[in-house]
This record gives structure tokens, sequence and C-alpha cells, in this order.
């Protein structure tokens, strides 16, 4: 059974901006979108550029799905799936995520 990870409390992070956060060894980027109030995560690291540094991404809408542009060379990433928009072999983590009461939680996986 997998469980969810407490990772911050939700005044803790930029809205509708993303920040990283360290969850078990694994660096994740999270994002607060206040319209509609929910939370994302993926990954923090880009596979294009080699760096993490997806939390410090654009977040927007491509054809109505969300997404993060990384800030090094601008592929999109979807935030529900983590498929690149470009090229769609590649991926990065994305993690179930949740706010619980002022909490915010994800969930790593197995």
């Amino acid at each position: 059974m997998t469980t969810w990870i407490d990772v911050c409390h939700i005044d803790d992070l930029q809205p509708d901006s993303g920040v990283c956060a360290l969850v078990k060894g694994k660096q994740v980027a999270i994002f607060y979108l206040t319209r509609p109030k929910a939370v994302y995560a993926i990954g923090n690291f880009d596979p294009f550029s080699d760096a993490n540094v997806l939390s410090r991404g654009m977040i927007g809408d491509l054809g109505g799905k969300l997404m993060v542009a990384s800030p090094m060379y601008k592929q999109h990433f979807d935030l529900t799936t983590g498929v690149c928009f470009e090229d769609t072999q590649v991926r990065v983590p994305a993690y179930p995520a949740r706010i619980n009461g002022d909490r915010v939680e994800i969930q790593l996986g197995e």
C-alpha cells in the first residue's frame, strides 16, 4: 500500500508557482495553483538539460493541459503525467499530490 507523505504547510508554497522539496532523498517540484486550489508534483530533474530546475519553470496550459515550461530549453511537461509535449518518449516522474487540511502531501510510489 502506498502512503501519503507529509511534505509541508500550504503556506510554505508560492501561489501559482513552483518550489523544490527533498522528499525521501528525491528532488520533487511542487506546484501550487490557486484556481483551482490544487497541488501537482513531478520530478525536479530536467532530462534535456541534466539539471534539477523544473520547480523554477513557468506554469500554464497547452491545449487545456496543465504544464510547466523548463527554464533551460523551454520543453513543456504535463503536470499530471510528466510527459513532455515536444517529445512524448520523454517523461519525468509525476506523483499524486493533495492538500489535506493545511498540509501538502504526496505519494512517491513503492
